[in-house]
């Protein structure tokens, strides 16, 4: 079945091919929501709402652009929806003008350790972080997605960047003491 047909018949509320549309795209948007959610509890609840948006509103897709990109959106916008609704997404000062740069002098630290400290962050520093540099979204469209401002972005921004750069100082600084304890225990 290719694809348009699959969509078509989901446009008629056909719930095979509902069952099928969720078999093929639940893996990639659950990453989706689970980059923007707390926990894996909140990222399964985010994908439910998610499909039930999709398939509420598959009869607006124009098949101008991608499919996946469409529903990309849609479980983007699904998490930060919750998220708007909360008011901890509002920072007190929004005065924050500079960047803050992270920089290490190891950065061979792998992959799945760093997701591992993006996904700790606070919901309000790992929502901005995720769009902002995963995602390549301005500040401005930030401010618009979280309804908060682009100064608020740019603060929650800057504190995850901190808090990442702590995180990453601390394991460096903690795996420096782990070998000195090991040479420590060799003389």
């Amino acid at each position: 079945m290719s694809q348009e047909e699959l969509i078509l018949l989901c446009k008629k509320g056909d719930r095979k091919a509902q069952a099928h549309l969720y078999r093929m795209y639940s893996a990639v948007l659950y990453g989706i929501c689970l980059k923007y959610s707390n926990n894996k509890s909140e990222a399964e609840d985010s994908l439910h709402d998610c499909f039930m948006t999709i398939y509420e509103k598959i009869g607006q897709f124009s098949s101008k652009g991608s499919f996946e990109g469409w529903m990309k959106r849609i479980a983007v916008n699904t998490v930060l929806q919750k998220h708007r609704k909360e008011t901890y997404l509002n920072v007190v000062n929004e005065n924050t003008e500079e960047e803050v740069v992270i920089e290490t002098e190891d950065s061979d630290i792998p992959l799945q350790t760093l997701l591992g400290y993006i996904q700790e962050l606070p919901n309000k520093y790992r929502t901005t972080f995720n769009l902002y540099v995963l995602d390549g979204h301005t500040h401005k469209e930030i401010g618009e997605l979280l309804g908060t401002t682009a100064g608020t972005s740019k603060s929650n921004l800057a504190r995850a960047r901190v808090l990442l750069k702590e995180k990453i100082e601390t394991k460096i600084f903690q795996t420096i003491i782990g070998i000195a304890m090991v040479l420590g225990n060799c003389f």
